[in-house]
């Protein structure tokens, strides 16, 4: 076994970061008209955009179809190797040819390439290499060029497949606002754990999982507390005459009206009610439910339906989803 060298290990990290932080700034300089009909390209595309590449830039391909296909652009991966070999049946007529390489040459790239073009598809090449067999093939080129690796020997693919990663982001950005890809689209695409939940949760589905405790504004205590117990939640809601909302009160008030010495057998909702709480629509994001308790330091909301009050969203439904 050779001895270890020593190294400045965070030195070492930083070196690191550093030049991979300059690689993606220097991109901005390639962001010119052959990126610009790139975008519009698949902006228009009435197929499919593919990816291929093969090595690590493959691995790059497949998380640039992945951000693609989750913001709204139809996409695929198919590896430069296995399209040789059969894979090639998957390019249907509309659909536009991503191709990846850092150097250009590799030989899969160039058995590849002349079948793609006699298929008729557009191509678009990711290179770090303009002088490449496949910059000079493309329809349009994607330039990714790099001045070393950070690797020490400058020959592990590290600054440039971050460079490609960067660059397909740019690509995929362009195309969520060129396509006005909001919020609630990406909820469409996300629907399952914790990301999914914050985009499309509603509170009226969280509030319908517990009662509606309630009382009259002069219910008596012993009322009161029934409905602070039945619901679970340490809190019921105060209703006027006309069904209305007037007040809430918590577990708290009934703590702070026993300090006060008040005769219980003559307390009534409306003496210990605290006036304009806090409330929310059902049809708000739960999300919402959730930047509205931190903002004023409470646990729960009362949950209207247009003006009438239909339940309670409490921080430990908001907890049991994962939204926090």
């Amino acid at each position: 076994m050779k001895n270890r060298t020593v190294i400045n290990i965070a030195e070492v990290a930083k070196r690191t970061l550093s030049l991979e932080a300059t690689a993606v700034s220097d991109l901005k300089q390639y962001i010119n008209s052959d990126f610009e009909q790139a975008v519009e390209l698949i902006a228009h595309c009435a197929g499919r955009l593919v990816v291929s590449g093969i090595g690590k830039s493959a691995i790059i391909g497949q998380k640039i179809v992945a951000t693609l296909n989750s913001t709204g652009t139809p996409a695929i991966f198919m590896h430069a190797a296995d399209a040789i070999h059969g894979d090639l049946g998957m390019i249907q007529e509309d659909d536009i040819i991503l191709c990846i390489s850092k150097s250009g040459n590799s030989p899969e790239i160039k058995v590849l390439v002349p079948l793609v073009k006699s298929f008729g598809n557009k191509l678009i090449g990711m290179v770090g290499n303009t002088d490449s067999y496949l910059a000079r093939e493309s329809d349009f080129l994607l330039n990714t060029s790099v001045s070393q690796e950070a690797c020490p020997n400058n020959l592990a693919p590290t600054t440039s497949t971050t460079a490609q990663l960067a660059m397909g982001d740019a690509l995929a950005v362009c195309l969520i606002e060129w396509h006005g890809f909001t919020a609630a689209d990406f909820a469409k695409f996300h629907p399952g754990g914790t990301l999914g939940k914050k985009l499309y949760l509603k509170v009226g589905d969280l509030s319908r999982l517990h009662q509606a405790p309630q009382v009259q504004k002069d219910s008596p205590l012993k009322e009161i507390i029934v409905a602070i117990s039945s619901g679970m939640l340490g809190v019921t809601a105060v209703l006027e005459p006309d069904g209305q909302l007037g007040g809430i009160i918590t577990d708290g008030d009934l703590r702070r009206m026993l300090e006060k010495g008040i005769p219980a057998e003559s307390v009534i909702a409306e003496n210990i009610m605290s006036k304009y709480p806090k409330t929310i629509q059902d049809d708000e994001l739960a999300i919402n439910a959730l930047e509205m308790m931190r903002e004023h330091d409470i646990t729960q909301l009362l949950v209207l339906k247009d003006k009438r009050y239909i339940g309670i969203i409490h921080l430990h439904d908001l907890i049991r989803e994962g939204i926090i």
